[in-house]
């Protein structure tokens, strides 16, 4: 039970190419973002279809898949956790985002 207390899966399409940083350290890191899409009808009748984005990190192995395989448009099965990390800006104002740190990944489509 304790994998579920911080469990993402998200199916989506890549906004853009990924970023790809190689660290000092050796270490890969892959950065994207996927736009998940839920459509429903109004009362009137009419489909909506509501677009959200996430922000993605990987890292190792999974970051080096991803750079290799996983491109613009591409859709993919992501699982990981939710983190939110924080900094400050150069006008020194404290800056939050939160991510989905990627652990596993399937590519999706053709």
């Amino acid at each position: 039970m304790n994998t579920l207390r911080n469990k993402v899966q998200l199916i989506g399409n890549l906004g853009n190419d990924p970023e790809i940083i190689n660290l000092e350290s050796g270490k890969t890191l892959a950065k994207f973002s996927i736009a998940t899409n839920e459509s429903y009808k109004t009362a009137q009748g009419e489909k909506v279809t509501d677009t959200q984005w996430h922000n993605i990190v990987a890292w190792g192995k999974t970051a080096q898949i991803v750079e290799k395989y996983v491109g613009k448009g591409k859709e993919v099965a992501i699982e990981g956790k939710l983190t939110t990390r924080s900094w400050e800006d150069k006008d020194g104002i404290k800056r939050y985002t939160t991510e989905v740190v990627c652990n596993e990944l399937l590519m999706l489509g053709k």
